[in-house]
């Protein structure tokens, strides 16, 4: 069990390995390159959830950044169900929940890459000026 959390936290400190590896082995197993950026995409999401909210947390000492994902995904299902239901008169909620999955996948990156870059600076000062 130690090992399979020691594997799930590197993943998740460095989420693009994952992408890397379910991107590799879909196209190995015989899936077009756009289905395998999809799939590596839902799985890698999962990791930068934890990642992100691991590096909120250390940025702003807080210990909120998992449920303010949470809320902001919760958040952004009201916002696209409400949306489909006044565009189509009903929620499609496979199609909802991939959207918001994938949407999150954007964010979440960017997120990542802003937060590492901000910790890596601040404890460049913390160094700096220690």
């Amino acid at each position: 069990m130690g090992f399979l959390l020691t594997i799930f936290n590197t993943m998740s400190l460095i989420p693009v390995i994952p992408f890397g590896l379910v991107y590799f082995l879909a196209v190995r197993w015989g899936k077009d390159r756009k289905q395998a950026v999809k799939l590596a995409m839902d799985v890698t999401t999962l990791f930068l959830l934890f990642s992100v909210s691991a590096l909120f947390n250390n940025t702003f000492q807080s210990r909120f950044g998992f449920y303010l994902i949470l809320l902001v995904l919760l958040i952004a299902v009201g916002l696209i169900g409400s949306a489909q239901t006044r565009w189509k008169g009903k929620v499609d909620v496979r199609r909802l929940v991939r959207v918001v999955w994938r949407l999150a996948f954007v964010a979440m990156s960017f997120c990542y890459v802003v937060f590492t870059f901000f910790g890596l600076i601040t404890y460049i000062i913390r160094v700096m000026y220690a």
